[in-house]
């Protein structure tokens, strides 16, 4: 089989990838990720996804590269990464009570064949209500500064929700793994 790549710098894609079992490499792809105006959360996601596939399949011709991105949002708001706790607090006090949608995207293009597939999957969290305190206390354990909306739902951020409605669990935590592995099966790929 050809090259597999994962374009992304990400730990967490990069553990999800590991569970197929399957040999890769890691190449952060050097990409702007700015807002688009008028763009939905869903086609930004996709957007990011295939722009960081191509990015890196421009450099490795004839490697099947994957490419993901997760936009959160409220409505058309997006949560972007917080960066620092103070931004984390702000972000999960106004998901308090609510919910959000992720929306996660995921393409896998490149091989002899020129393979170009793309899939967003959305999931949305409901919040229950969060005492100030509880916030802090999360952010100061968990420190999820480069998570969409500051949660890490692998980890204590289950504790901060009421349920979860999604078709894929991996696609919260960034890669949806049943769609990918459908995807690298059809381009070749011997997955159980």
């Amino acid at each position: 089989m050809p090259a597999l790549i994962l374009a992304s710098g990400s730990p967490y894609r990069r553990d999800l990838l590991a569970r197929l079992a399957l040999p890769f490499e890691a190449l952060a792809p050097q990409l702007n990720e700015d807002h688009v105006a008028g763009e939905s959360p869903a086609d930004r996601a996709l957007r990011l996804a295939l722009a960081k596939a191509r990015a890196v399949a421009s450099h490795r011709p004839g490697a099947f590269v994957i490419g993901s991105d997760q936009v959160a949002a409220t409505g058309d708001d997006v949560l972007d990464k917080p960066g620092d706790a103070a931004r984390a607090r702000a972000q999960l006090a106004a998901l308090s009570g609510c919910s959000a949608r992720f929306y996660t995207a995921c393409a896998l293009i490149g091989g002899a064949d020129a393979v170009q597939l793309a899939h967003v999957d959305t999931t949305t969290v409901v919040f229950r209500s969060l005492a100030a305190e509880e916030i802090e206390r999360y952010v100061s354990h968990e420190q999820p500064y480069d998570c969409a909306a500051s949660f890490k739902v692998e980890a204590l951020g289950i504790s901060l929700i009421e349920c979860i409605e999604s078709q894929d669990p991996t696609a919260l935590i960034g890669l949806p793994l049943i769609w990918l592995a459908g995807a690298l099966r059809a381009a070749g790929f011997r997955l159980p």
